[in-house]
């Protein structure tokens, strides 16, 4: 099943909200970005009302698009209703949220996020990175940069526009973590040490050390 490019941009705010956006290639500008296709292995729904259409896809689900790829266990797209409203199917309209559930990975480039739960509110400019369960053997939401950076905790939201992510504490879970390239040592050099100060100089030959004081 392919959504024309109303879904694919804001999937990728996953990760565009708070790290830095990739320059696009020369020439990219002119070229319009390809159709969002979703697939899954099992069995995939349509359902509209009079004023939205919720599409639903189960098992091995597959979404790729403009520089982008999402895989999870279970998918609910829900966009506006524009249109007959008396069609069978209803055309869509602007987008309203995606929930991704089990085994969420979303890939952007050379950034990544794995979580037990995603969902995406365009409309509050909202992404929420949650786990699935309480169960304390899942892991955290976790978003990576190139395997340098990398941030995760029980419950993450990243607002867009803001460059803001938070990351929420859950009652009985562990700590936030964050992992960054090493700092600089700020510490002296013991080699110039020697150099500068007597303290740390050790005695030669040619300069024989003081005699021992008398008790």
């Amino acid at each position: 099943m392919t959504l024309r490019p109303i879904l694919a941009p804001l999937v990728a705010l996953t990760l565009g909200l708070v790290l830095p956006a990739q320059t696009p290639p020369p020439g990219a500008a002119d070229t319009p970005p390809p159709p969002t296709v979703i697939e899954c292995a099992g069995l995939s729904e349509t359902v509209s009302t009079d004023t939205e259409t919720i599409v639903t896809f189960r098992d091995q689900v597959v979404v790729t698009g403009n520089n982008l790829r999402l895989t999870c266990d279970f998918l609910r797209v829900v966009a506006s209703r524009v249109g007959d409203p008396k069609a069978t199917l209803g055309k869509f309209g602007y987008f309203k949220s995606l929930v991704a559930t089990g085994n969420v990975r979303i890939i952007q480039g050379d950034r990544e996020a794995t979580c037990g739960r995603a969902e995406i509110f365009p409309g509050e400019d909202r992404v929420v990175l949650s786990r699935l369960t309480k169960n304390p053997e899942e892991p955290y939401p976790t978003i990576r940069i190139k395997d340098e950076y990398t941030a995760n905790g029980p419950r993450m939201i990243l607002y867009r526009g803001e460059r803001r992510a938070v990351i929420e504490p859950e009652e009985g879970a562990g700590r936030s973590r964050f992992t960054l390239p090493a700092i600089k040592d700020l510490g002296f050099e013991k080699s110039k040490l020697k150099e500068t100060s007597p303290v740390f100089a050790t005695p030669s030959a040619e300069t024989p050390a003081p005699p021992p004081k008398q008790p």
